[in-house]
């Protein structure tokens, strides 16, 4: 034991000494934790559902992200007990897998949007995002009634499409070539959705802000919010296989 204490000492003396142990530590740390990512295909599980983006939502997601909404709204729930009770499912990675640059965020100066989808209407979003305090008195939320009056570029929406395939993001030859018909027809609740379905289950399709005669903003702003959290359907999932 004394021996042992005394070999310590002199490593602890010794800074050439203490520098090569230190590396030698770190190296066999490092090689044990990267070492398997080389025989790996995938680091992300794969989780029924999830699907990229339809042209309006990723239309919606740059909004999004133009407007800082990051900034305010993290969308990346923690696997703890408070948050599971309060948001639900905890975040799967699979979630974000196709999110260029991801949006989990780290402040919540309000609540996390990762499950907003679907829990409240089109007609709530568009109002919230109006004018906030006018269905929740305490937020500190800026007014965004600008977007209802700013038509979204359509023309340009393929090219964006294109740029995500071209980091991963699975987009077929189909989706592109319909990008702009897609994007046009989700907001349109006279349009045949039935291709666009096809290509991007469970999209929210129909009159998204309110005025089925112009394509907005606020069109592509609501139809992002209303997919967050659910494409994948947690009544059937398994945590420990991913299905059930």
């Amino acid at each position: 034991m004394a021996s042992l204490l005394d070999k310590h000492k002199t490593l602890e003396k010794n800074a050439t000494l203490l520098l090569v142990g230190s590396l030698l530590v770190v190296s066999i740390g490092g090689i044990v934790e990267i070492a398997p990512l080389f025989y790996l295909q995938n680091t992300i599980e794969k989780v029924e559902g999830m699907r990229p983006y339809t042209p309006l939502e990723l239309a919606g997601r740059n909004i999004y992200i133009r407007e800082g909404c990051y900034l305010c709204h993290s969308q990346m729930i923690r696997p703890f007990r408070d948050e599971v009770e309060r948001y639900g499912h905890y975040s799967l990675a699979a979630e974000s897998m196709y999110d260029h640059p991801f949006q989990w965020g780290s402040k919540r100066t309000g609540p996390d949007l990762a499950r907003v989808g679907g829990r409240y209407s089109n007609e709530w979003h568009v109002q919230h995002l109006a004018n906030p305090r006018a269905v929740v008195p305490e937020s500190i939320m800026p007014s965004y009634a600008y977007l209802e009056e700013k038509e979204v570029t359509v023309r340009s929406i393929g090219e964006d499409l294109k740029a995500n395939e071209d980091v991963g993001v699975p987009y077929s030859d189909d989706m592109l070539a319909n990008a702009e018909a897609d994007m046009r027809a989700q907001a349109d609740p006279n349009a045949d959705t039935a291709a666009l379905l096809k290509r991007y289950p469970n999209a929210n399709v129909g009159d998204l802000d309110g005025d089925p005669t112009r394509l907005t903003e606020m069109d592509a702003l609501v139809s992002y919010l209303q997919m967050l959290g659910t494409l994948v359907n947690f009544s059937t999932y398994d945590d420990a296989t991913g299905y059930r």
